[in-house]
């Protein structure tokens, strides 16, 4: 029997590649270039004289051969992510406190599944969410009344350490029957005349009037609600049109209820950082928190991108 050519850098490979159906994602992911991640699948598909990725899909589709690479690579992932916890517990110890402070209103989607799983690796560590939404997240950090922040961008500042989290695309949703319900993509003059309907924070907090909106001189009329649910619902009811995230709207779109269009032609990319105290940086169950978070949100999560 030939020997194995299947190493754990494969089978990351393999898991990247599932989870963001994207080669390039996937080669940010695992810190590879195109090329070369793309060289290690070819290798492993001559090795075992099988194609594991069905060609010119996007996102891509494993074949049979690739659903049982990917089994054994979520097998052994989760064996060495237990390995490793274990470990850590027996280096630091099994208890700490992990206070999480927010700024985004759609965080609790993807924030809740990721803390229901650490919970269960770290039973001993109190988890709690700071409550109410927080303008400055950071500043409770920094006043020790935070552990770690969840901001939409790493601002330099003393003491603090930000790790990234992931990118997403925000898309513009609108009635069904809206005049542009058809239209591929909207620009910013699109906005003119309709009711923008927001979050109640401030428009530096707003990616579509900070970086689309404002640039373009276009301030629409607005209109508030704290709930996502009820944007939608206001949405629907053709009250207004909103921007929000892809992964937040994709099941109201999959059942008809509203229809959605890029905004731009690249599309609006928003982004999300974890900001942590300097000394914290090095906690064991900090570390696996925020890997927790990663594969959670992209493991559930449609469209989302790697943040350099």
């Amino acid at each position: 029997m030939s020997q194995s050519l299947l190493e754990l850098r494969h089978l990351k490979t393999l898991l990247a590649l599932a989870e963001t159906g994207s080669v390039s994602q996937a080669a940010k992911r695992v810190f590879l270039t195109q090329s070369a991640l793309s060289h290690q699948i070819k290798a492993l598909e001559a090795h075992y004289g099988l194609s594991l990725f069905e060609r010119k899909t996007q996102p891509l589709r494993l074949t049979p051969a690739g659903e049982r690479l990917l089994r054994l690579a979520r097998e052994v992932h989760a064996s060495l992510r237990a390995a490793e916890r274990d470990l850590a517990r027996l280096r630091e110890g099994e208890a700490g406190e992990l206070r999480i402070a927010v700024e985004c209103h759609t965080c609790f989607d993807w924030l809740m599944p990721a803390m229901d799983v650490f919970r269960q690796h770290w039973p001993a560590v109190e988890l709690d969410i700071v409550s109410g939404f927080h303008a400055d997240p950071v500043g409770l950090l920094l006043s020790g009344r935070a552990d770690l922040a969840i901001t939409s961008e790493a601002e330099p500042q003393d003491g603090v350490r930000y790790q990234p989290l992931f990118a997403y695309e925000m898309v513009v949703i609108m009635a069904n029957d809206h005049p542009l319900a058809g239209k591929a993509q909207w620009q910013a003059q699109d906005f003119a005349s309709e009711t923008l309907i927001q979050y109640p924070v401030p428009d530096a907090m707003l990616d579509l009037v900070r970086k689309v909106l404002k640039p373009a001189g276009i301030n629409p009329a607005r209109r508030s609600s704290e709930l996502t649910i009820a944007i939608i619902q206001l949405v629907a009811s053709r009250r207004g049109v909103a921007a929000l995230p892809f992964w937040a709207v994709q099941p109201y779109l999959q059942r008809g209820y509203v229809s959605a269009a890029r905004i731009g032609e690249a599309g609006l990319r928003s982004e999300l950082y974890a900001a942590l105290r300097n000394d914290d940086a090095s906690l064991a169950y900090m570390h696996d928190f925020l890997a927790t978070v990663r594969e959670q949100s992209f493991a559930t999560l449609p469209g989302l991108s790697v943040l350099d």
